[in-house]
């Protein structure tokens, strides 16, 4: 990837509805120039999506690992990626494994009743405390210290209130296009453009919407991913985590319910590295007492899915 795209991807990891204009100033191009360079990230599977945090609203929020037999992890990890309450769904091991989020109002509605019998082990975890989101990751950052703060949204916190059926609108279709202009918001929904925009400013500030930079990591060169489970001394865990979110190969981290109480995904440029980094800084951690990992064959869902990534999905 080059630098300018590169640059461009870390401006919009940063506030991903800021205008080519700003972006553009802060880079040192022209606004022609950033709008056609996004406009080839998205043709290469890069692009901007928006993310309801149902965390905000008062819902729980779930680590799934689920264990299956090779013929059955294919088809349900994609029937997992297809619902609406799901997030970062990963094929593993093999395909024997499968890991993914779950956001539900409460532990009834998990969907562990409803899976198949072709199931080996399933195990259902509770995340109490978020230290790394893949919109913070790492490994995407280049710009210089001066840049990114320049790039930083001004957003005053609000509380988050309940959605109303026009804030569920502008969701949906922000969640396929996290850059979509007020005025394509307004004429979809048949508002106004001020009162998209302040009920799209109002979702920012209450951190109900999210914009996450929507790209597999290996399009930057980090071709091997994985999940970690650690079981760490209680103690130990809130400086663990901390230091987990320093590291440029994590790109999601979280304190858990269950014994594996850290769980981590990662991404490194190759297995010799993800192999260093594992016997290196892992192994490094203060109370780390566990470490079970496990390769990611293919991530299914990360955001969401559109039409190109189920297209892909296919058995």
């Amino acid at each position: 990837m080059e630098s300018i795209d590169r640059r461009l991807a870390h401006a919009l990891q940063i506030d991903g509805r800021a205008p080519f204009a700003k972006i553009a100033d802060v880079l040192g191009i022209s606004e022609h120039t950033a709008a056609r360079r996004y406009q080839r990230l998205k043709e290469h599977g890069i692009r901007v999506r928006g993310a309801l945090n149902r965390f905000r609203l008062g819902h729980h929020a779930w680590t799934l690992r689920l264990r299956c037999t090779p013929d059955a992890g294919p088809v349900l990890a994609q029937a997992l990626a297809k619902r609406g309450d799901t997030f970062w769904v990963h094929l593993m091991s093999g395909g024997t494994e499968i890991s993914c989020l779950q956001q539900v109002k409460s532990p009834d509605e998990l969907l562990l009743d409803r899976l198949p019998r072709r199931l080996v082990d399933v195990s259902a975890h509770n995340i109490l405390r978020g230290f790394v989101s893949p919109g913070t990751w790492r490994g995407i950052a280049c710009l210089e210290p001066g840049e990114a703060e320049a790039l930083q949204p001004e957003l005053e916190p609000e509380p988050a209130g309940e959605l109303t059926p026009l804030d569920e609108a502008l969701l949906k279709i922000l969640e396929a296009d996290g850059r979509a202009s007020f005025a394509e918001l307004a004429a979809t929904t048949r508002t106004s453009e001020s009162t998209a925009r302040r009920r799209v400013e109002h979702l920012r500030r209450s951190g109900v919407l999210e914009l996450q930079l929507d790209a597999d990591p290996a399009r930057f060169g980090f071709a091997t991913q994985a999940r970690l489970w650690m079981r760490v001394e209680p103690r130990h865990l809130a400086q663990a985590g901390a230091t987990l979110a320093t590291h440029p190969e994590v790109y999601f981290a979280a304190a858990t319910t269950g014994p594996a109480n850290l769980v981590a995904s990662v991404t490194c440029r190759s297995g010799g590295e993800l192999y260093q980094y594992l016997t290196g800084r892992v192994g490094s951690l203060d109370g780390v007492r566990e470490t079970e990992t496990a390769p990611v064959l293919r991530t299914l869902k990360r955001v969401a899915m559109g039409e190109d990534d189920a297209s892909s999905y296919q058995t």
